[in-house]
């Protein structure tokens, strides 16, 4: 039995959770930014990538400075904005959700357009469309622990936060303690980007964090480019997230399903 299923189950049990005691071993997430290459998008790539294979869906909430992100990626967000996508778009489309898929979704992006759009507002429409949790890397930890938490458990969002190689082991276990769901191991100290192949600095690192027996799964993501990389970074953790190399298959002529389809047995099979 993985040790991830060691839980009280007298609870309604979130998707992320779930998923995690079903596939303890190379989960693949895939990340899209919302309203790219269209704006209408949005529930076609996340249909096609459940039924080419993946695991886990990250839909980008595109904003206007994403700092954590590459060039890939904000070029998509600038893209996604022109098209006109917004948070109230983005639900919009995701109103039928949980009637056409069920693959975990999770909602990745940055604090001001949801406090812009009224934090209790979101959290609450994500649980009427159907979202799992939330990736908010500017949401530092204290604030979410003292104003935020309560109010994503209220709506069975599960906040998943990000740790680096420069990451103490301290802050680690902090980070560990305070989690539900899974943690996301940034690769390296670099912003996202498609790499073709995983340093000797990240294999310590990911070695490093394995050791540590964490009690939470982890998803190493940023640099994470094909099925070498995916297999190596799954090797070392519970799996892997893609991102800048899903974008660029995204924007590619042909048939949006097709090319999807394509790329995720590549990385799968």
């Amino acid at each position: 039995m993985s040790r991830f299923a060691i839980r009280n189950t007298n609870y309604d049990m979130n998707r992320i959770e779930k998923l995690f005691i079903d596939k303890p071993n190379k989960v693949l997430n895939v990340y899209f930014t919302a309203g790219y290459p269209q704006l209408e998008d949005t529930m076609t790539i996340i249909k096609a990538l459940e039924s080419s294979g993946a695991d886990l869906v990250e839909i980008g909430m595109p904003y206007s400075d994403p700092i954590a992100d590459g060039e890939t990626i904000q070029q998509s967000n600038g893209v996604a904005l022109d098209n006109g996508m917004s948070l109230k778009v983005l639900f919009e489309h995701l109103k039928d959700l949980r009637t056409e898929v069920n693959l975990p979704v999770v909602l990745m992006g940055y604090i001001n357009p949801i406090v812009q759009f009224g934090m209790e507002a979101f959290c609450q429409k994500c649980q009427e469309v159907g979202v799992d949790g939330l990736i908010l890397p500017d949401l530092p930890m204290f604030e979410y622990l003292e104003v935020y938490k309560p109010m994503f458990e209220k709506y069975g969002l599960l906040n998943t936060f990000l740790i680096t190689p420069q990451t103490s082991e301290s802050r680690v276990r902090e980070i560990d303690e305070n989690t539900k769901g899974f943690i996301y191991m940034v690769s390296s100290a670099s912003t996202t980007g498609a790499k073709s192949a995983i340093s000797g600095d990240q294999e310590a690192y990911f070695e490093r964090i394995k050791a540590m027996n964490l009690k939470n799964p982890t998803l190493i993501g940023f640099g994470i480019s094909n099925k070498e990389t995916f297999e190596k970074a799954a090797s070392n953790s519970n799996g892997a997230i893609i991102g800048s190399a899903f974008i660029k298959a995204i924007s590619q002529e042909g048939k949006l399903e097709e090319n999807i389809n394509i790329f995720i047995k590549g990385i799968i099979d």
